[in-house]
């Protein structure tokens, strides 16, 4: 593996860890998980997965991490969010709790659990605009939607009218999971976007 080859970081608090490390694995790529500010100083790009977003604001500030991933966020890190990840980066929550502060790394207002508890979990086929071959399996367990998408915020996919994939500059967030669809994809993109990112 060459210097040039970027190194992922995931944010290792709670949630999907494992799933997003094993993906991104695969993919060739050096991926660690992050759960001190100093692990922070050599990733190129980070994940945050799904999980509790409740439990994910909160150990932000019980690690301290929250100062120095907003920092880095702030200097144009790449970000990829899924599902609770999606909630953590956007600017805004509704139905969370008054103490949830997200990390406002991409102008979204999403709207938690948008899609019902757990025993309304589901699985459907997606289109994402700028992924090639075809439709791709999405994965929702207790699942946000994004209820507004600011100005220059792409929307890559959609169920029925409410946006589930959304970009910004380096910033990705789904609302399903892709870790455990078995299709690595959207790592592909966000990996593409960390290489677009530093000029490699």
């Amino acid at each position: 593996m060459s210097a040039a080859e970027p190194v992922i970081g995931v944010l290792a608090l709670q949630g999907d860890v494992r799933e997003h490390l094993i993906t991104l694995a695969g993919l060739g790529v050096t991926a660690r998980p992050i759960r001190r500010p100093r692990e922070l100083v050599d990733i190129d790009g980070i994940v945050i997965p799904g999980g509790e977003s409740t439990t994910i604001c909160r150990l932000l500030d019980v690690f301290d991490l929250r100062d120095p991933l907003s920092k880095r966020l702030g200097e144009g890190m790449p970000a990829f969010g899924s599902c609770a990840g999606m909630i953590v980066l956007a600017t805004s929550i509704l139905d969370g709790r008054p103490d949830q502060l997200p990390l406002a790394a991409i102008d979204i207002v999403v709207r938690r659990n948008a899609f019902g508890r757990q025993v309304d979990s589901f699985e459907t086929d997606l289109a994402v605009e700028g992924i090639s071959g075809g439709s791709m399996p999405a994965v929702f367990i207790r699942a946000p939607w994004v209820e507004r998408a600011g100005r220059d915020v792409q929307v890559l996919a959609r169920v029925g009218e409410h946006p589930v994939a959304v970009r910004h500059r380096s910033v990705l967030a789904t609302s399903f999971h892709p870790e455990v669809s078995g299709d690595d994809r959207l790592h592909r993109l966000f990996l593409d976007m960390v290489i677009t990112a530093d000029g490699r």
